[in-house]
């Protein structure tokens, strides 16, 4: 029998108080870029080979989840730059750290993290594998 396992996360949903804003704050803070698809005219965000869609409240897309709210996710974003770097820029970006550096333990092994937070509250931790 074939064992059933899941390869790779191809894209999660989030859902925000204002579209724009969110999508901004994402790729001016996180690098990623913004990309407008479908008929519909939905907005994504990609990076790497992953991507979030973004759902603004009221006006979500079907199917969704069933407590689809702003500022709801915990989310963890793996960086190829120092966390000093990653300090620096969040620095920069004018955004507010909550917490880090911190070590944990990701889905590789050990890492530094920092945490802040996106417009709508959901907690962003950015993360590197990288030795300080």
């Amino acid at each position: 029998m074939m064992r059933f396992t899941i390869d790779r996360l191809d894209h999660l949903v989030l859902t925000c108080r204002d579209l724009d804003a969110t999508a901004s704050w994402y790729q001016r803070v996180l690098g990623m870029e913004r990309e407008v698809f479908g008929r519909e005219q939905r907005t994504a965000l990609k990076f790497g080979g992953q991507k979030i869609n973004l759902h603004q409240q009221g006006r979500e897309f079907s199917p969704r989840a069933a407590h689809a709210l702003p500022g709801s996710a915990d989310l963890c974003f793996i960086t190829a730059l120092s966390i000093a770097d990653v300090i620096a820029h969040l620095l920069a970006c004018d955004v507010t750290i909550e917490e880090g550096p911190v070590a944990r333990t990701g889905a590789l092994g050990p890492m530094m993290s920092v945490y802040c937070r996106d417009p709508d509250g959901s907690l962003i931790e950015i993360a590197s594998y990288l030795p300080d």
